[in-house]
């Protein structure tokens, strides 16, 4: 069982930046791949950013280039910084963790966080 605890949402205007935590309970933490998602109002829940344990990266194309996935295996907890934020940006971003031979095969992320908001002004 892997419990999550996002941190670092908040309100920003346009242009500016924000860096969100997930900090991950339970051993093992490097074994999991982490991933996060935001799902806006009326939306559908989408993959922001992953990273695997041993740190292999993807994005999704909306925010390549403005937004860094990390991790600190140490310290359990794993990173987004965003910058260039913009108003589309707003959502409520969640953390996920999942078993890297499932999410390979499945797309499943087992574990999820409560979510923070984020909200973007113009």
């Amino acid at each position: 069982q892997v419990h999550l605890v996002e941190s670092g949402g908040g309100l920003v205007q346009a242009g500016g930046s924000l860096r969100l935590s997930c900090a991950a309970s339970g051993n093992v933490f490097s074994m999991y791949r982490m991933g996060w998602y935001r799902q806006a109002p009326g939306k559908q829940r989408d993959m922001v950013a992953a990273i695997s344990g041993g740190g292999s990266t993807n994005y999704a194309d909306d925010v390549k280039g403005r937004f860094t996935i990390s991790r600190d295996n140490a310290k359990n907890t794993v990173y987004l910084q965003m910058n260039s934020l913009k108003p589309e940006d707003t959502a409520v971003y969640y953390c996920a963790a999942g078993h890297a031979v499932v999410v390979a095969s499945t797309g499943r992320y087992d574990y999820w966080g409560q979510g923070t908001q984020v909200t973007v002004s113009s």
